[in-house]
């Protein structure tokens, strides 16, 4: 069965349609919605990152958050995430999420409208092997090595690791 994702009216945000995921990958026209999770380590506070498989979507071999991925039809944000966190890394429903920020994509790409929520889990994960090639937390001074070559990231992971880094509700989060 084809997946198929909410189109969004960039000016109201409202549904306006669907379309096939093959249509959306490769046409910045089409606008539609996403979830990102990102995972802290409860003590270290370092990021969870994850490297998508070759085969896999259309950065093949590149780093991106932990968990992400389209809206379903009639899903919130919410659900999608939760979705996201068992398909992808086996994770619990029940898994405390807090959001941090809205985000957005705008390249030759792909245009998306992002959630992003943040969750405390100390691994190990459970990844799909036929869709991630390995997850990994990174210290700060192991991101900065990473930032410093952006041709081995998704084109959003630059500018979500900068709005985590200047995010009050991050900031907020790990202070808790």
């Amino acid at each position: 069965m084809e997946e198929y994702f909410d189109i969004v009216d960039p000016i109201s945000g409202d549904v306006i349609g669907q379309a096939p995921r093959r249509e959306c990958h490769g046409n910045p026209a089409l606008l539609h919605r996403a979830v990102h999770v990102v995972f802290f380590h409860p003590e270290t506070h370092a990021i969870l990152l994850q490297k998508r498989n070759m085969q896999k979507d259309i950065q093949p071999g590149k780093w991106d958050t932990a968990v992400g991925g389209h809206l379903n039809l009639g899903e919130t944000y919410e659900q999608a995430a939760v979705r996201e966190m068992g398909e992808e890394l086996a994770l619990p429903p029940d898994l405390p999420l807090t959001f941090l920020f809205d985000s957005q994509i705008r390249n030759a790409v792909e245009s998306e409208n992002i959630r992003v929520f943040g969750a405390f889990h100390p691994g190990p994960f459970q990844f799909q092997l036929e869709e991630i090639d390995a997850v990994d937390f990174f210290d700060p001074s192991a991101l900065e090595i990473l930032k410093s070559t952006p041709e081995k990231m998704t084109p959003n992971l630059l500018k979500e690791l900068q709005l985590l880094e200047t995010s009050s509700r991050v900031i907020d989060l790990l202070n808790s």
